[in-house]
């Protein structure tokens, strides 16, 4: 259940992240720690750290208190 709303809410970001040239793609989640694959212009972006936590954590830690944060992963 958990899964199944990180993946929603991501669905919801995602199309902002794509209005850049990149996207975002969910990989897991365990103990509260969400783990996203970054692609296209994010991949590699000096930015991309700041999108990471300042966008996509936030918005989900706003959306699903069991998330504690989100890092970007291979």
């Amino acid at each position: 259940m958990l899964k199944e709303q990180v993946k929603k809410a991501i669905d919801e970001i995602r199309p902002q992240i794509q209005s850049h040239g990149g996207d975002v793609e969910f990989v897991d989640i365990q103990e509260g720690i969400v783990k996203v694959n970054l692609k296209g212009a994010c991949a590699g972006c000096p930015m991309s750290q700041m999108t990471v936590k300042e966008g996509i954590q936030s918005y989900l830690k706003d959306k699903i208190p069991e998330v504690k944060s989100v890092e970007a992963v291979q």
